[in-house]
């Protein structure tokens, strides 16, 4: 078993929570923010490290060429921006981390890093950045652009832009607010200053104009899955978000991550690489499987995955034989997560990786909390650390008893075997990160 503890998150967005099912609670109406509250006071009374929203800026199309699709199954949409919603967290809650996407597309450097650290402040330290270059078309011409640029260059764009938001972070010293009663002085002005930044892509005077956070910068949260994000991420995350496949594969992707990043002068071990799971838990090992097997009988099961899937890769899968194995393809979206969902040379038609992908492609995950928080402890025994981001089942909406189950079942399981901590003993984010 797994010598350390090890970290867990949970990867949600501010989209519609379970509202068809049995067990609804009258769901599908959650834009005060209320169930993500709840939520995150759950995950917070069972210690995780952060609660991270992810997020795009578009309804797509991918699948049929039409959106018909996935607003009949609020598919990847519709979402609500996410850093109201992380203000309210951090407000309701006083441990637990707080991760927001931010796309390098969208906001202005200066926007940007003004944001973060206005929430870092209102989370007192516990605030993260999801660091995400935007992989789909229809969000580029969102904003005005007739396409993405290739990938290449949005993580060169990326790598600059992250330069620029470090020097504004740096534009004020950490005391330089004084609050000098005697002289009058809030801030002391030697102590802020100007950065005259000039890249090839972004171009900014500063100084930021609110004052330091509580972290400096926010922690910093990547999904490297191409070789150049994986580079991006090994050069820049505190945590990164990867994909769950078999465990030779989560094993050669964290041991590349960290050679890259000792390569680029840092500590590996400052880099908590996440791997996105989904479980199944029932009272029973049947009660699981018998869960798990609605999701895959469901008669809509396959159209909705494959919808979900074509929009975080802009590739359409409606075109492809159910039966047949998949050709080889590449995108400018998400290639890491169709490389992922993909299993390329495995032999299996596109049926079999759909069907697979209800616990998000990590075998022995569906059984009840002690079989489950087993298996996570062996997975991360053979991979070497460092944790899971929790997130739901394929084509299921996040619902509260799902929530039970994860907080009040898997993560008691993995705290008496010593696998999951018990408490906080760190203030910020980024040392929760590190704690371990």
């Amino acid at each position: 078993m797994s010598k350390k503890p090890f970290h867990l998150g949970w990867f949600t967005n501010f989209a519609v929570d379970e509202w068809s099912g049995a067990f609804n609670g009258g769901g599908g109406d959650p834009w005060d923010g209320g169930f993500y509250i709840d939520m995150a006071k759950a995950m917070e009374r069972a210690c995780f490290d952060y609660i991270m929203l992810e997020d795009t800026l578009m309804i797509s199309e991918a699948y049929g060429g039409s959106n018909e699709i996935y607003l009949k199954h609020n598919i990847m949409g519709p979402k609500a921006d996410p850093s109201p919603l992380a203000a309210l967290i951090g407000a309701s809650t006083s441990r637990l981390g707080v991760v927001a996407t931010f796309s390098t597309m969208a906001y202005p450097p200066f926007m940007l890093a003004r944001l973060c650290s206005t929430l870092d402040s209102v989370c007192k330290g516990r605030f993260g950045w999801n660091i995400v270059t935007s992989g789909e078309n229809l969000a580029a011409e969102n904003f005005g652009l007739a396409e993405l640029p290739p990938r290449q260059e949005r993580y060169d764009m990326a790598d600059e832009y992250v330069r620029l938001c470090l020097k504004l972070w740096g534009s004020w010293d950490a005391d330089a607010v004084v609050r000098d009663r005697a002289s009058g002085t809030y801030a002391d002005a030697s102590k802020v200053r100007p950065i005259h930044f000039e890249g090839k892509y972004f171009k900014s005077r500063g100084p930021l104009n609110c004052a330091p956070s509580p972290q400096g910068r926010p922690a910093f949260v990547q999904a490297g899955g191409s070789p150049r994000g994986r580079q991006f991420a090994a050069e820049t995350a505190d945590s990164i978000i990867a994909p769950s496949m078999g465990v030779a594969g989560l094993k050669a992707y964290r041991d590349d991550v960290r050679a890259r990043a000792a390569a680029a002068g840092r500590n590996p071990d400052d880099i908590k690489v996440l791997f996105v799971v989904a479980p199944i838990l029932g009272e029973t090992e049947k009660d699981a499987w018998e869960k798990a097997e609605r999701i895959r009988s469901a008669p809509d099961y396959c159209e909705k995955a494959l919808a979900m899937i074509s929009s975080i890769t802009d590739i359409d899968f409606s075109k492809f034989d159910l039966d047949a194995e998949l050709p080889k393809l590449t995108t400018n979206g998400e290639q890491g997560s169709l490389d992922a969902f993909a299993q390329w040379g495995s032999g299996k038609t596109l049926r079999q990786l759909t069907m697979e992908q209800v616990s998000r492609g990590l075998d022995g995950l569906i059984g009840t909390p002690d079989q489950v928080a087993e298996r996570l402890g062996e997975v991360m025994e053979q991979v070497g650390g460092d944790g899971f981001l929790i997130t739901r089942p394929f084509t299921v909406n996040i619902s509260r008893q799902y929530i039970h189950d994860i907080c009040e079942g898997l993560v008691p399981a993995l705290q008496r075997r010593g696998l999951a901590r018990t408490s906080y003993t760190k203030t910020t984010l980024r040392e929760t990160l590190r704690e371990f």
